[in-house]
């Protein structure tokens, strides 16, 4: 198929350009200052439509000579875009509120950077139509500057021998980096003409080694009503087809996304295929019908920026679902939304991590102070246990029998002082979710030697000094009367959450530090209260 299709777009090239040499155009007459371009755009220019919608009565447009590329570069405060007239693609896409690094000075974070034409994204092919690849088309558009609140228009059109007019138009916002792209074809011809376009979203998949943001990385889709994340590998032993319900597609790695959004159903299946070392994410239209004269358009949303969960949700089609928080979602997106709160106020992510584990320590102190009170209850009948285990060392199922009755009889619950470990293993799991997959947490610092929340402790400070407080707050922790092996387990677990920190986020040890120094301060509170 794809030999084909090749042989295809070469003989439309030869077709086009042998028709070119021996039946030239005639130049068509324009005023004294005007472009090609312009004359090509006034006699083309139609309004733009809905999926399928027909504009009736295209003009013959002049067939588009030979035209050397152009580069149409578009600035704005959020980032710097380069277009090219080859294929009327994206070649570069620059965002200029990130960094690679958190370091000063770091080079600004590219999601798009190709030179070789074949490599830039964005661009459309077709299925049906006469549409070569790498042709260049006309534009008038020149480089601009986007001051803020203004709206940008770059248009693009060819024309081929067979008397098809290609028109692309791309329209930039100066505060969003939502990018609406319309694409039309007109039917120059005495026949009817049908077919599909294609456009091709393509990402290089070999990211810089060391950069966190590239930890995950590959296609994304949300097609039949879920989201669906993809590895590189997976498309390895070949192409995955989508066709059902599809409001995006695109490409993400930790912390950016890249993506084509759904306009009134202009999205009717997505091809994700691997090609030397480029995932290409083929978006292809419903199947277009036109008549002599006739021209339909297909619409685009294009989504080049953050995965910020504002920014995301602002744009709809539920485009912050590329954000994977887990299997705690519904916990995790109010803590980050509580962070944001709080960093408003302190403009610094630590502080706010530690005033909501604060906040979370007092929600659950009822539930803390009741798990004490179990261990000191426990505590009290450990002798009676020792006697019941001397009385039934011989019959296994009377001791579990005489256990069970004591504590009914006391009031005991021997899962009482578990309640609260348990009880949080949802919140921190959340929050590692929210800090491993927030881009608001990305190089954003703490104090002193902590440049980043989202990374490690380089010095490694901060997991260590939270193994300490797990250390002091064992040891006053009632004993409950577990066997000599339970006991060193207990003691050994310090050491094991030690060395699963060492790697993990800063913001997050950060957590269970401020978490653990409070749970020092409750359990000496606490013992107070029970022993008056």
């Amino acid at each position: 198929m794809e030999k084909r299709v090749l042989i295809a777009v070469i003989l439309s090239i030869a077709v086009m350009y042998g028709y070119s040499v021996l039946f030239p155009a005639p130049k068509p007459a324009v005023q004294p200052g005007k472009g090609a371009q312009q004359a090509m755009s006034s006699a083309v220019r139609q309004p733009s439509a809905a999926v399928g919608s027909v504009i009736p009565n295209i003009p013959a447009a002049p067939i588009t000579a030979a035209l050397p590329e152009k580069d149409v570069t578009v600035d704005t405060d959020l980032y710097s875009a380069v277009f090219s007239s080859r294929g009327a693609a994206l070649k570069k896409f620059t965002l200029k509120k990130y960094r690679v690094t958190a370091t000063a000075g770091a080079p600004q974070v590219t999601l798009v950077n190709e030179d070789v034409p074949t490599n830039y994204t964005l661009r459309t092919v077709a299925q049906g139509f006469t549409l070569p690849a790498d042709a260049v088309y006309s534009t008038n558009a020149g480089s601009m500057h986007l001051e803020k609140g203004a709206t940008g228009t770059l248009e693009f059109i060819l024309t081929t021998p067979q008397g098809l007019t290609f028109r692309r138009t791309f329209t930039l916002h100066a505060d969003s980096y939502e990018i609406d792209l319309n694409e039309q074809v007109g039917n120059g011809t005495s026949v009817k003409q049908e077919g599909v376009l294609q456009l091709i979203e393509k990402t290089h998949v070999e990211p810089t080694k060391g950069d966190s943001r590239f930890e995950a990385h590959g296609p994304v889709i949300l097609t039949d009503n879920s989201v669906q994340l993809l590895k590189v590998t997976d498309l390895a032993k070949g192409a995955k087809q989508y066709d059902k319900g599809i409001l995006w597609s695109g490409y993400a790695d930790k912390y950016f996304l890249s993506a084509v959004l759904a306009s009134d159903g202009s999205i009717a299946n997505v091809r994700l295929q691997e090609s030397q070392n480029f995932v290409e994410d083929v978006i292809s239209s419903p199947q277009l019908s036109l008549n002599p004269g006739e021209a339909r358009s297909i619409a685009y949303r294009l989504y080049f920026g953050p995965k910020d969960l504002d920014i995301l949700k602002a744009q709809g089609a539920r485009l912050d679902e590329v954000i994977d928080f887990g299997w705690f979602s519904a916990i995790a997106k109010p803590l980050l939304y509580s962070l944001k709160f709080f960093y408003k106020y302190t403009g610094n992510y630590g502080v706010a991590i530690i005033i909501i584990t604060v906040i979370i320590k007092i929600l659950f102190y009822p539930l803390t102070f009741k798990s004490y009170k179990s261990m000191k209850e426990m505590q009290k009948i450990q002798p009676m246990m020792a006697k019941l285990k001397d009385k039934y060392k011989d019959d296994r199922d009377g001791l579990n029998r005489a256990v069970m009755e004591l504590y009914r009889e006391h009031k005991v619950n021997p899962l009482g002082g578990c309640l609260p470990m348990l009880v949080q293993m949802p919140i921190f799991i959340a929050l590692y979710r929210a800090l491993m997959s927030s881009i608001e947490l990305r190089h954003a610092p703490f104090i002193l030697w902590i440049h980043d929340l989202s990374a490690k402790d380089p010095y490694y400070v901060t997991p260590l000094v939270m193994g300490a407080t797990m250390f002091i707050q064992q040891k006053m922790t009632p004993p409950t009367g577990m066997d000599p092996a339970q006991a060193k387990m207990m003691m050994a677990l310090p050491v094991v959450f030690t060395v699963m920190f060492i790697n993990l986020p800063s913001g997050l040890v950060l957590y269970w530090l401020v978490n653990n120094v409070l749970t020092i301060a409750q359990q000496a509170y606490i013992n107070k209260l029970l022993k008056e």
